[in-house]
Protein backbone atom coordinates (compact mmCIF):
# COMPACT_ATOMS: atom_id res chain seq x y z
CA UNK A 1 0.00 0.00 0.00
CA UNK A 2 1.74 3.42 -1.49
CA UNK A 3 2.64 5.71 1.99
CA UNK A 4 1.56 9.41 1.42
CA UNK A 5 2.94 11.93 3.74
CA UNK A 6 0.93 15.30 4.47
CA UNK A 7 2.38 18.06 5.47
CA UNK A 8 0.46 21.29 6.12
CA UNK A 9 0.64 23.71 9.35
CA UNK A 10 -3.92 24.20 9.20
CA UNK A 11 -5.36 20.83 10.68
CA UNK A 12 -8.48 21.64 8.71
CA UNK A 13 -6.40 21.28 5.41
CA UNK A 14 -4.36 18.57 5.94
CA UNK A 15 -7.65 16.73 7.17
CA UNK A 16 -9.62 17.50 3.98
CA UNK A 17 -6.31 16.08 1.86
CA UNK A 18 -6.75 12.96 3.98
CA UNK A 19 -10.61 12.81 3.63
CA UNK A 20 -9.98 13.16 -0.01
CA UNK A 21 -7.19 9.93 0.15
CA UNK A 22 -9.52 8.04 1.93
CA UNK A 23 -10.81 4.84 0.58
CA UNK A 24 -8.29 5.36 -2.29
CA UNK A 25 -5.87 2.96 -1.19
CA UNK A 26 -3.08 5.10 0.38
CA UNK A 27 -1.67 4.86 4.00
CA UNK A 28 -1.54 8.16 5.25
CA UNK A 29 0.33 10.12 7.67
CA UNK A 30 -0.52 13.60 8.80
CA UNK A 31 2.64 16.12 10.35
CA UNK A 32 2.29 20.00 10.43
CA UNK A 33 5.40 21.65 10.33
CA UNK A 34 8.37 21.52 8.01
CA UNK A 35 10.92 19.63 10.69
CA UNK A 36 8.27 17.28 11.14
CA UNK A 37 8.08 16.49 7.81
CA UNK A 38 11.78 15.79 7.22
CA UNK A 39 11.85 13.68 10.50
CA UNK A 40 9.13 11.98 9.54
CA UNK A 41 10.05 11.49 5.51
CA UNK A 42 12.99 10.22 7.32
CA UNK A 43 12.00 7.72 9.70
CA UNK A 44 8.36 6.43 8.06
CA UNK A 45 9.69 6.40 4.27
CA UNK A 46 6.80 7.92 2.10
CA UNK A 47 6.43 7.17 -1.68
CA UNK A 48 4.56 10.34 -1.78
CA UNK A 49 4.46 13.62 0.44
CA UNK A 50 1.82 16.26 -0.34
CA UNK A 51 3.38 19.72 1.23
CA UNK A 52 1.98 22.58 1.93
CA UNK A 53 4.16 25.51 0.75
CA UNK A 54 3.58 28.30 3.32
CA UNK A 55 4.42 26.57 7.01
CA UNK A 56 5.66 29.09 9.44
CA UNK A 57 9.34 28.17 10.79
CA UNK A 58 10.06 26.24 7.03
CA UNK A 59 8.33 26.91 4.36
CA UNK A 60 7.53 24.19 1.45
CA UNK A 61 10.58 25.15 -0.71
CA UNK A 62 12.92 24.83 2.07
CA UNK A 63 11.94 21.24 2.97
CA UNK A 64 11.83 20.30 -0.63
CA UNK A 65 15.65 21.15 -0.97
CA UNK A 66 16.25 19.69 2.39
CA UNK A 67 14.56 16.19 0.83
CA UNK A 68 16.30 16.55 -2.53
CA UNK A 69 19.50 17.06 -0.49
CA UNK A 70 19.27 14.11 1.82
CA UNK A 71 20.44 10.91 0.45
CA UNK A 72 17.66 9.13 2.38
CA UNK A 73 14.90 11.26 1.32
CA UNK A 74 16.13 12.31 -2.48
CA UNK A 75 13.82 9.97 -4.60
CA UNK A 76 10.88 10.59 -2.52
CA UNK A 77 8.05 12.35 -5.00
CA UNK A 78 6.82 15.52 -3.85
CA UNK A 79 3.47 17.36 -4.59
CA UNK A 80 3.69 20.90 -3.53
CA UNK A 81 0.11 22.15 -2.43
CA UNK A 82 -0.17 25.56 -2.55
CA UNK A 83 -2.85 28.69 -2.82
CA UNK A 84 0.05 30.66 -4.49
CA UNK A 85 0.00 30.99 -8.23
CA UNK A 86 2.62 33.39 -9.52
CA UNK A 87 5.22 32.53 -11.98
CA UNK A 88 8.20 33.02 -9.60
CA UNK A 89 6.63 30.65 -7.22
CA UNK A 90 6.58 28.27 -9.87
CA UNK A 91 10.17 29.10 -10.42
CA UNK A 92 11.07 28.64 -6.89
CA UNK A 93 9.23 25.92 -6.33
CA UNK A 94 11.07 23.95 -9.54
CA UNK A 95 14.29 25.07 -7.76
CA UNK A 96 13.54 23.30 -4.79
CA UNK A 97 13.32 19.74 -6.49
CA UNK A 98 9.05 19.41 -6.63
CA UNK A 99 7.96 16.79 -9.04
CA UNK A 100 4.63 18.98 -9.64
CA UNK A 101 2.56 21.33 -7.69
CA UNK A 102 -1.34 21.39 -7.41
CA UNK A 103 -3.11 24.77 -6.03
CA UNK A 104 -5.55 25.37 -3.41
CA UNK A 105 -8.87 24.86 -3.28
CA UNK A 106 -7.77 21.27 -4.10
CA UNK A 107 -9.90 19.38 -5.93
CA UNK A 108 -10.60 15.38 -5.23
CA UNK A 109 -10.21 14.61 -8.87
CA UNK A 110 -7.42 16.04 -9.89
CA UNK A 111 -5.81 15.52 -6.76
CA UNK A 112 -6.33 11.53 -6.98
CA UNK A 113 -5.51 11.77 -10.59
CA UNK A 114 -2.14 13.42 -9.98
CA UNK A 115 -1.32 11.40 -6.89
CA UNK A 116 -1.40 8.41 -8.50
CA UNK A 117 -0.23 9.14 -11.87
CA UNK A 118 2.81 10.60 -9.62
CA UNK A 119 3.11 7.21 -7.98
CA UNK A 120 2.75 5.38 -10.70
CA UNK A 121 5.71 7.06 -12.71
CA UNK A 122 7.75 6.11 -9.93
CA UNK A 123 9.04 2.73 -11.25
CA UNK A 124 10.40 4.40 -14.49
CA UNK A 125 14.42 4.18 -13.81
CA UNK A 126 15.34 7.35 -15.37
CA UNK A 127 13.74 10.98 -13.85
CA UNK A 128 13.05 11.99 -17.79
CA UNK A 129 11.52 8.79 -18.31
CA UNK A 130 9.72 9.19 -14.57
CA UNK A 131 8.51 12.87 -16.04
CA UNK A 132 7.33 11.88 -19.16
CA UNK A 133 5.54 8.65 -18.03
CA UNK A 134 3.68 11.20 -15.32
CA UNK A 135 2.81 13.97 -18.03
CA UNK A 136 1.54 11.24 -19.79
CA UNK A 137 -0.86 9.64 -17.18
CA UNK A 138 -2.23 13.11 -15.89
CA UNK A 139 -2.84 14.19 -20.12
CA UNK A 140 -4.66 10.33 -20.10
CA UNK A 141 -6.74 10.81 -16.98
CA UNK A 142 -8.40 14.58 -18.07
CA UNK A 143 -9.37 13.27 -21.55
Amino acid sequence: MPRILIADDNPSNADLLDAHLDGSGFETKLVHNGADALAAAREWNPDLILLDVMMPKMSGFEVCRRLRADPATAGVAVLMVTALDQPNDVETAVDAGTDDFITKPINKTELLLRVRAMLDSRAEPTQIDRALAYLGRVQQGLQ
